[in-house]
């Protein structure tokens, strides 16, 4: 019998008995749905990291701390050695733990290593205010503008070296500070303000040591401000807060503008010229040979060491969990609709007794009557696969903008889909309903033809 007669036969089948063949459609296209979001979802958000990481991270360099513990989950049940560079980092839960900082020491040697090409600081001020004339003041933060940054820009332009004495203002400051767009704020001055950190534990030592001018003379040191004026040289579009929390604020000087607030505020305390991590830009960093020997060079001396790739295998990891999860419930349904597609065919073995009795009593072959039904389960499964899938593309597409401007993405798709993995998941649910249909399908073909054609 020709395969062409036996699928025409199959959709006969199928038609005749249409509400059975939708609702075990709909049990496969439940597991088909999910699975299409889910890999829309893992698209999209490894899409999104990628431009994160792109935007704001030099793939060249590396992120060095002193205290691995920062990269690494350790066994911190056992206490450290005390040396003079640790310092306390709060974490955003609150809890306090003990960092080994690194220091200028620790930047020279890093700067020796060999393959390395230059070390800088990562550096974060926060200011006491920012203000202009006639305005309110405001608390920021400002760090230093790296030229493989690519924010996108509302108005003025950033030269691949900003100049002393310039800054690059966010959006969110426009307003604030009585700029009517930000076009009006280019060119114009804004003053920022720091104020050297008051020294708690000198002020404790003090005490317990009975050095009373010791402690008058650090409360007396410790309001002083230093008012300094920018110009604005380009504002900043408000970024997206999905990956990068609390960052819509930040300012950007050049690297000398920001170490010189950043000593002023931390001369003559323990945190003057102490660095939680530095940036480590490797020659040639752009072979991945040459980054990863690096690297392994820098942990060699005791240092912490992690690259953009790393970095990026850290926040896939968690966004593949989360979609480990959904994905779960997904197959949840695609077993389920396994069973569905069981007892679909077998009840349609029973009912079409007669009718395979006569089929194979005319010369139909064994063979012929295991694929007419495993034909049938194949429908079933496409039918449902496409369903589940074109479903989850539209929806994810009408979906889209709306997650886009709650999570203020922009014009970032968190939903990606892709037709060769929609193709391949359709495949996948075809292949299933077929072994589904196995056990049913040896069932009709070992009908014996007599006994068939007697059931009434």
């Amino acid at each position: 019998m020709f395969i062409i007669d036996i699928l025409r036969r199959s959709i006969r089948s199928l038609l005749s008995a249409k509400t059975r063949t939708i609702l075990t459609a709909f049990a496969i296209a439940v597991g088909a749905f999910a699975l299409t979001l889910t890999l829309g979802a893992s698209n999209g958000a490894q899409s999104y990291t990628n431009v994160i990481i792109k935007d704001n991270f030099d793939p060249t360099e590396l992120i060095v701390t002193n205290d691995d513990a920062i990269f690494s989950t350790t066994d911190e049940s056992k206490p450290k050695v005390y040396d003079q560079n640790f310092g306390s980092v709060t974490s955003a839960g609150g809890t306090s733990r003990q960092i080994r900082m690194l220091s200028d020491s620790d930047l020279t040697r890093l700067a020796q290593v060999s393959g390395v090409e230059s070390v800088r600081p990562a550096l974060s001020v926060s200011l006491q205010y920012i203000t202009r004339d006639g305005q309110k003041k405001y608390v920021g933060n400002v760090q230093s503008y790296s030229a493989y940054k690519q924010p996108t820009l509302l108005a003025g332009s950033i030269p691949s070296n900003l100049p002393d004495k310039t800054i690059v203002l966010p959006e969110g400051f426009v307003p604030s500070l009585g700029f009517s767009s930000p076009q009006d704020a280019i060119g114009k001055t804004v003053r920022l303000s720091v104020r050297k950190q008051f020294d708690q534990s000198a002020a404790i030592s003090s005490l317990l040591s009975g050095d009373t001018s010791a402690l008058t003379t650090s409360l007396k040191t410790a309001p002083t401000a230093n008012e300094q004026n920018f110009t604005v040289t380009a504002v900043t579009k408000k970024p997206s807060t999905l990956i990068q929390p609390g960052s819509a604020l930040n300012l950007f000087v050049n690297e000398q503008e920001l170490v010189k607030l950043n000593d002023y505020t931390t001369k003559g305390t323990a945190s003057y010229h102490k660095y939680l991590s530095a940036y480590v830009k490797v020659a040639n960093g752009g072979n991945t040979t040459k980054l990863n020997s690096v690297q392994a060079s820098v942990k060699k001396e005791g240092y912490g060491a992690q690259s953009v790739l790393d970095t990026q295998k850290t926040i896939t990891q968690v966004i593949t969990v989360l979609q480990g999860i959904v994905a779960v419930f997904g197959l949840i349904a695609v077993v389920a609709s396994v069973f569905g597609v069981v007892n679909t065919m077998y009840i349609s073995v029973l009912q079409r007794t007669r009718e395979i009795g006569l089929m194979k009593a005319l010369g139909m072959h064994k063979k012929d009557v295991k694929r007419l039904f495993r034909i049938e389960a194949a429908l079933l499964g496409l039918l449902g696969g496409t369903l589940g899938s074109v479903v989850a593309v539209v929806a994810g597409t009408l979906l889209n903008p709306v997650i886009s401007r709650q999570l203020a993405l922009g014009d970032v798709r968190l939903l990606e889909f892709k037709p060769t993995q929609i193709g391949l998941l359709i495949v996948g649910l075809v292949f299933v309903a077929i072994l589904a249909g196995l056990l049913p399908a040896r069932k009709a073909s070992r009908l014996d033809p007599i006994e068939a054609l007697r059931t009434e």
